[in-house]
């Protein structure tokens, strides 16, 4: 395994070490011992969504209840985008984004304090999250997947969106309250 810090606080790029065959591959997508010496805490839930082209999935955070998030594609591929939200921090608003699939296995570990969002690039894509804290829909928090202050290179103008991610705030319409401190 290969890992690298990202270019915001805390974002961690992993590379799973893979092993390929004539039969396929494998790897492993998680272990205590080994992610925990990345400091990257305890997990208590799995998701897995299922999209197709041009959807887009974001940007969402929980507060409170903030979850880290470990993410990765098994099947397909997405543009995957955080936008740092923590006021204290010195990215604050500012983004990262990198693609993820199956053919590159990457992984990342995306701590508290980030809003998070995906556009598939792929026909369809498996997206897989393990996460620190459980879904709390009452705590669920969002920004504008266009807000025109972040300026996100979306791969797509007109992305397939949920009601509630067509209705999300600019970052700096948020009151601070609803931000990480």
């Amino acid at each position: 395994m290969h890992t690298t810090n990202g270019p915001l606080s805390g974002l961690l790029i992993i590379e799973p070490r893979v092993f390929k065959d004539s039969r396929g591959y494998f790897f492993e997508t998680h272990q205590q011992t080994r992610y925990g010496s990345l400091r990257i805490p305890h997990f208590v839930q799995d998701n897995v969504s299922r999209s197709h082209r041009n959807v887009l999935r974001g940007l969402h955070y929980q507060l409170p209840h903030a979850q880290g998030k470990l993410v990765w594609v098994t099947r397909g591929s997405v543009w995957d985008v955080v936008v740092d939200i923590r006021k204290s921090s010195p990215t604050f608003g500012q983004w990262f984004g990198i693609t993820l699939s199956d053919e590159n296995h990457i992984q990342m570990y995306i701590p508290p304090g980030f809003a998070h969002g995906f556009c598939v690039l792929s026909e369809e894509a498996d997206f897989h999250y393990k996460c620190t804290d459980y879904y709390a829909p009452s705590y669920e928090h969002g920004i504008a997947w266009n807000d025109a202050r972040l300026n996100i290179a979306w791969p797509v103008s007109s992305p397939v969106l949920s009601p509630k991610d067509e209705i999300y705030p600019a970052l700096h319409e948020i009151a601070h309250e609803n931000l990480f401190t």
